[in-house]
């Protein structure tokens, strides 16, 4: 792993709006911008931190994607998320000191490392990071919810459908098309996270296909009917 010393102001990142609150007076940000101790440049497929390690800080995700899972009692990788620029890893190790994932890089990575003990002393001054925090904490707990929902009572259609609306929306959220997206995991991944069969993803990819919903190109996505899909997820909008 390469460490990157480079002092990166969280004030002049384009993605500021994305991970750090906003509406800071200019003292405020100069506190905030001492959060990040440093960047580090994670390989793909290299772990940014395993399960069973000593939890020091967060991750802000600059560039890349990430994908967390967790190992389960028979051996086997369960994806239990997926992480892209502007979004924060590591807030697992927050309970009991580890980290209770792995985060593996899906492509080559930067992060920007935030040390928790001054995450917490800066909050203490600084108001709108305490509140920032606690509102990423409550979004990871909604997104676990909603994945529990998925898992629990949704057909192979409605989790895929579902997933690639999320992506796309987060996707849009940092300026790409609303109808494009590059898959930066594997349809065995997708499969792990959305608990379905591999031969189920591709299949339900296909349907999708020849319904005229979406084209596949290999990684490619192409969304032709986003209306289509979210009727999918949610039925009772139709018009």
């Amino acid at each position: 792993m390469i460490k990157d010393t480079i002092k990166v102001a969280c004030s002049n990142c384009n993605l500021r709006e994305l991970c750090m609150p906003v509406g800071l007076s200019e003292e405020e940000l100069v506190r905030v911008d001492e959060l990040v101790a440093s960047r580090r440049r994670i390989k793909r497929g290299q772990a940014l931190f395993q399960t069973g390690e000593k939890f020091s800080s967060l991750y802000a995700v600059r560039t890349g994607f990430f994908k967390t899972a967790v190992t389960t009692e028979d051996g086997r990788d369960q994806v239990t998320g997926f992480q892209m620029a502007g979004e924060i890893i590591g807030l697992d190790g927050i309970v009991n000191d580890h980290h209770t994932c792995d985060a593996i890089a899906l492509e080559d990575a930067e992060v920007c490392i935030m040390p928790f003990d001054r995450i917490e002393e800066i909050s203490r001054e600084v108001g709108a990071l305490q509140h920032h925090v606690h509102k990423i904490m409550s979004r990871e707990i909604v997104r676990e919810h909603g994945v529990m929902l998925l898992l629990g009572s949704m057909r192979a259609e409605e989790r895929l459908a579902a997933f690639l609306l999320n992506l796309v929306q987060r996707l849009q959220a940092r300026g790409f098309s609303r109808s494009e997206l590059i898959l930066r995991m594997t349809r065995e991944e997708i499969g792990s996270y959305l608990g379905m069969k591999l031969e189920t993803v591709s299949r339900t990819f296909s349907k999708f296909a020849d319904e005229g919903i979406i084209e596949v190109k290999q990684r490619h996505i192409f969304i032709q009917d986003a209306e289509a899909l979210k009727r999918l997820v949610n039925p009772q909008v139709c018009h």
